[in-house]
């Protein structure tokens, strides 16, 4: 598998736009995903030169076969300094390595820590914990 990484320094790919990234995502991310509109402004937030983070997308014969984000949180220590938005591989290729792929490049390229959630029942938990992730706090929210 080979990477292409698109953020605010190196710009949008003119092959593998926004508008192919979303819909990529909103379709492979089954249950676990979000709304187009929610994705979009993830991806506007990479793009945005005051906020920042990474995407990577990954290719294997010539095909988008998965797809990675990042946004910076403008924070250390105390919070991560990036978190771990959305992660995807498309369905049919499945159980070939390629989330783990993904997340060793992301974790190769991001400066700083990671934070990301994952429900208890989604499958790449076990993925995250084979990568050194812990579990180090319960997240509860407070939805207005």
């Amino acid at each position: 598998m080979i990477f292409k990484q698109i953020n605010n320094r190196t710009g949008e790919d003119t092959i593998y736009t926004n508008q192919i990234i979303t819909l990529f995502l909103h379709t492979h991310l089954e249950q676990y995903g979000d709304t187009i509109e929610d994705i979009q402004k993830c991806i506007d937030y990479v793009m945005n030169p005051s906020k920042g983070g990474n995407i990577v997308v990954g290719i294997d014969d010539q095909k988008m076969v998965g797809v990675i984000i990042l946004n910076n949180t403008g924070m250390k220590d105390y919070i991560p300094e990036n978190i771990l938005v959305y992660i995807a591989v498309d369905n049919s290729q499945r159980g070939k390595g390629f989330g783990k792929q993904l997340m060793q490049k992301a974790i190769s390229i991001t400066e700083g820590n990671i934070a990301l959630h994952v429900e208890p029942n989604n499958p790449a938990k076990k993925l995250y914990e084979s990568l050194g992730f812990t579990n180090k706090y319960l997240e509860m929210r407070l939805i207005k």
